[in-house]
């Protein structure tokens, strides 16, 4: 079955407190742009990201502000930063790395928070029944083109408010030369 793929870039996910502590008091999120996981948008903020070894500026804050902060980088990102992340779902940070946040009215320093996100495939419930998926952890996804390939370890993230896409880090889509928009094929 085919998928629509969606390149995720760095970014970053706020709690709140950490929203307020960046950008100042009763500072909430402005829609640059929507995202096409429903109710998920781009916004306007942007922080930098910082290590004693490096920087990296203009990362984008998406919105909406969460219950936990989480720092999405990939590994080009990570060898940049000095940091070794681990590969994780969304949401599991425990003993993830730590990261400085940097906003234009504070800083926060986490202690841990900071991950490449898993391959993923955005999926509602009734579509794993449709496409035979039940009981389903992990696909592969043929990839087409001149650096096509097969991407195995891509996990079903079912929920009731998904659109159906695969998530991909700026790393993998660029190793298979893909764009927001293509097409992939579930095996």
């Amino acid at each position: 079955m085919k998928v629509s793929i969606g390149v995720s870039n760095r970014h970053v996910h706020l709690t709140k407190e950490h929203l307020y502590i960046l950008f100042g008091d009763n500072y909430e999120l402005e829609k640059k742009n929507d995202l096409n996981q429903p109710l998920q948008f781009a916004s306007t903020a942007l922080v930098t990201l910082k290590t004693s070894k490096s920087k990296i500026d203009n990362v984008r804050v998406l919105g909406p502000v969460r219950n936990y902060t989480q720092v999405e980088i990939s590994k080009t990102d990570a060898y940049k930063l000095g940091l070794n992340p681990p590969i994780r779902n969304s949401g599991d940070l425990e003993s993830s790395s730590p990261i400085t946040i940097v906003g234009p009215n504070g800083s926060i320093d986490i202690s841990e928070g900071c991950i490449i996100a898993t391959r993923h495939i955005h999926i509602l419930p009734s579509q794993v029944k449709l496409y035979g998926l039940e009981g389903v952890e992990k696909v592969s996804v043929k990839i087409n083109g001149e650096k096509g390939g097969i991407i195995t370890n891509v996990y079903l993230k079912v929920s009731d408010d998904s659109y159906f896409e695969l998530h991909l880090d700026t790393d993998d889509a660029n190793a298979h030369l893909v764009k927001n928009g293509d097409i992939g094929e579930i095996l």
